[in-house]
């Protein structure tokens, strides 16, 4: 999660568990009008693993969909959610648009993967899709075609900055670096710009320029990703939230006094 930083250094910040693990956690939003409209932004890593593979990251037994359900909202219904929107697909972002099938025949094995919620539709940019299919990535099990096809159907496919839907007052906007075709998702609510950059800075840790996850796609792309959006976010008074802290998730940014390119952030 730190790239080129030394244990020595982000062990200080975060510490890790006798397996080298460190807190994280997969935040999601859901932004809703209360007129009918619920936008989700992200959805976790979903439920479709063995107990081997979650123990890798000792993934916990609760999804999007408990998520959802908790807030009294029934996940079961065509209207619950009526789009999504994903900075980019590893599955820690996307595998939880889909949920394993229904159990097939005795002595069947379940079916294939559905779509958790499969009258909405799917905002990704188009570089990220086509890269995810591809599998075009350092790590060779983040793109899961499992978590992918299901839901082909459902994908909107944008090429670089849009509104999401006409009317909506969400956009999306490419943020390069982790992924060549992660996008940030911006929004107002009345108190002023929101942004969910994705990977860009994914915990209040991330903040230096040089504190990178080591399977960036590009990591100095993603450095000039970061200080742009740092820049922006200072000048104009605009929130972050960050997808995998573990603490206050809402942040906002100032500059140092000593550095007109240095950043300290706060919980908004």
């Amino acid at each position: 999660m730190f790239g080129v930083i030394p244990k020595s250094i982000w062990s200080k910040l975060t510490p890790p568990d006798d397996l080298n693990r460190i807190a994280l956690q997969t935040n999601c939003l859901l932004l809703d009008d209360h007129e009918g409209t619920r936008v989700l932004i992200e959805t976790g890593f979903g439920d479709k693993w063995s107990d081997k593979e979650r123990g890798y990251y000792d993934l916990q037994h609760r999804t999007i969909a408990d998520a959802i359900r908790e807030i009294g909202l029934d996940t079961s219904a065509p209207g619950t959610i009526n789009h999504i929107i994903v900075t980019h697909l590893h599955f820690d972002h996307a595998a939880g648009l889909t949920t394993p099938g229904p159990a097939g025949p005795p002595g069947q094995p379940s079916l294939e993967p559905i779509p958790v919620f499969p009258n909405a539709p799917i905002h990704v940019q188009k570089t990220e899709w086509d890269d995810a299919l591809g599998n075009k990535s350092t790590m060779s099990r983040t793109y899961l075609r499992s978590h992918l096809d299901p839901i082909a159907g459902q994908v909107v496919l944008h090429d670089g900055a849009a509104e999401v839907f006409p009317g909506a007052g969400i956009h999306v906007e490419p943020m390069p670096g982790h992924t060549w075709g992660q996008q940030a998702v911006l929004f107002d609510d009345e108190h002023g710009t929101v942004i969910f950059p994705g990977d860009v800075i994914p915990t209040v840790n991330h903040i230096h320029p040089a504190f990178s996850l080591g399977y960036d796609m590009e990591p100095y792309t993603n450095m000039l990703t970061k200080q742009r959006l740092l820049h922006r976010a200072a000048d104009e008074g605009i929130r972050l939230v960050l997808d995998h802290e573990t603490g206050h998730a809402v942040v906002v940014i100032a500059r140092t006094r000593d550095h007109a390119d240095r950043f300290e952030l706060a919980p908004a």
